[in-house]
C-alpha cells in the first residue's frame, strides 16, 4: 500500500472508532416533549383548582389551562443518535440537563425541589391577583389544589384563574369569553410576567388540548415561530395586560400578537 493512503486508512481508525464511542457515550441533555394541561378552572383529581372563602364564587364556561413540558429523567441515558432526532422534530426540545434540573439533586430532591417552587408560585399569584382586584387578603382566602404539578410557571394563569372566579373582565363577564386559553409565564407579587422555558413544546400542548388561544411573555415571542395553527398567540408584561387583552378580545377590540 503506498505510504499516503495507508497513513489515511490509519487515521481514519482513531476517528472511527471515536465517532463509536461518542454514539454510545451518554451526553449531558435532556429530551422535553410536550406535557399535560390543567383548566385552573375546573377541577384536579375531584378537587376544585381554585377555592374561596369570603367571596362568592363567579360561575364559568370558558377555560384557563395552564401548561407543562416533560424531560426524561435526570439520570436518563440520552446519546448522540437521540439529540441528532430531537434537533430534527418539531414535536421535540433538546435542553441541556443544567436547564431543567437543579444540578447535583437526586430525582427526589428535584421532584421536592419543583414541588416547592409551585407552591411559591401559586402563593405569589395569589397575592398578585388580590391585589389586582383590590381585595383584602385577610377576608379573602384562596385554595389553589395543585401541588404535585411542578415549577413556577403556571403563575400567569393561576392570576387569571382567581381574577376570573372573583371578579372576571369587570363588567359581569368571564375573562375566557367561554373559550379554552391556555398559557404559560411567571408572576411577580407586583403582577409581573416574567419568561419561561420550553414555550415552543407548550403551544403544541396546549392546541392539542382545543385552546385557541395562548398567553405567554412577551419576550418568549421569538420562541413561537412553528406555533400551531389555529392557536392566537398574544404576547402579556404583566397581570394587568393580559387582563385587558382578554377583554379586548372579548369586544372585538385590538389585541397584541406575536
Amino acid at each position: 500500500m503506498p505510504s499516503r493512503p495507508r497513513a489515511l486508512a490509519l487515521t481514519a481508525v482513531p476517528v472511527v472508532a471515536l465517532l463509536a464511542v461518542a454514539g454510545l457515550a451518554p451526553l449531558p441533555y435532556s429530551l422535553a416533549r410536550p406535557g399535560q394541561t390543567t383548566n385552573v378552572l375546573g377541577e384536579y383529581h375531584g378537587a376544585d383548582v381554585i377555592s374561596l372563602t369570603g367571596a362568592p364564587a363567579r360561575e364559568t364556561s370558558g377555560q384557563l389551562r395552564m401548561t407543562a413540558i416533560v424531560a426524561t429523567a435526570p439520570r436518563a441515558d440520552i446519546r448522540l443518535g437521540d439529540v441528532i432526532d430531537g434537533w430534527f422534530r418539531t414535536d421535540r426540545a433538546v435542553m441541556p440537563k443544567d436547564a431543567v434540573f437543579p444540578p447535583g439533586k437526586s430525582e427526589a430532591e428535584i421532584a421536592e425541589h419543583n414541588i416547592a417552587e409551585m407552591k411559591d408560585s401559586q402563593h405569589t399569584a395569589t397575592s398578585a391577583a388580590l391585589g389586582f382586584l383590590g381585595k383584602d387578603p385577610d377576608r379573602v382566602k384562596v385554595k389553589l389544589s395543585l401541588a404535585d404539578v411542578g415549577g413556577p410557571s403556571a403563575g400567569l394563569l393561576f392570576s387569571l384563574g382567581i381574577v376570573d372566579t372573583l371578579d372576571g373582565d369587570g363588567d359581569g363577564g368571564e375573562l375566557t369569553g367561554g373559550r379554552t386559553i391556555a398559557g404559560t409565564g411567571t408572576i411577580d407579587e407586583k403582577g409581573t410576567v416574567g419568561a419561561v422555558g420550553g414555550v415552543a413544546l407548550k403551544t403544541q400542548a396546549a392546541r392539542r388540548d382545543g385552546a385557541t388561544v395562548f398567553l405567554l411573555p412577551k419576550a418568549d415571542c421569538a420562541k413561537t415561530q412553528n406555533a400551531p395553527d389555529g392557536l392566537r398567540l398574544i404576547p402579556v408584561t404583566s397581570l394587568q395586560s393580559a387582563v385587558r387583552a382578554l377583554t379586548a378580545l372579548n369586544k372585538g377590540g385590538p389585541v397584541p400578537s406575536c
